[in-house]
């Protein structure tokens, strides 16, 4: 299969999430996932199902959800025998969210935490990480969120195909 700058299918670079079909959708940490998974290549349900080690018609509901939301999409097909096999991939490499109801903003965000405390879990090499605590007036509050957005924006930049797969999650939140 030919590679897109490293990838097996090509994606725009940023889709902003924002409609509340794909709000609920990124909601659910399977759903989470599965987007994960199709980051860098394209899967078949097949494929999803014997890697996570889920039902297929468990992966096929959820593909269908994310599909339907504007999240994934069929980015090749295959005949085997009889039937057509579908490869899904990412309608972007990155997702940027934006909530007006705060109750999907705090679902997201725990979705997100939750999946990196996952991965921090299985992690061979963990090379920094804290939890921070301040009070802070609107004015520094707006600053530190504009400089974790332009950190994640230079890490998301910093992408290779040949890098070592990284991740990094930030957020600040009024506790």
């Amino acid at each position: 299969v030919p590679t897109i700058d490293g990838y097996d299918y090509a994606a725009e670079d940023t889709m902003l999430v924002a409609e509340p079909a794909q709000l609920r959708a990124m909601a659910d940490p399977f759903r989470v996932r599965l987007v994960q998974l199709l980051r860098d290549r394209a899967r078949s349900t097949q494929e999803i199902s014997e890697e996570l080690e889920v039902p297929k018609g468990t992966v096929g509901h959820h593909l269908k959800v994310l599909e339907a939301a504007g999240l994934i999409h069929v980015v090749r097909t295959r005949k085997v025998r009889a039937l057509t096999e579908k490869f899904y991939g990412r309608t972007a490499r990155l997702f940027l969210y934006q909530t007006e109801d705060p109750a999907d903003g705090r679902a997201i965000s725990a979705v997100t935490l939750r999946q990196a405390a996952s991965e921090v879990e299985l992690a061979p090499l963990v090379t920094g990480f804290g939890l921070v605590r301040a009070r802070l007036t609107q004015k520094d509050l707006d600053r530190f969120e504009r400089r974790t957005k332009k950190l994640m924006d230079d890490f998301r930049a910093a992408d290779r195909a040949d890098g070592i797969p990284s991740s990094l999650t930030g957020g600040i939140w009024a506790a």
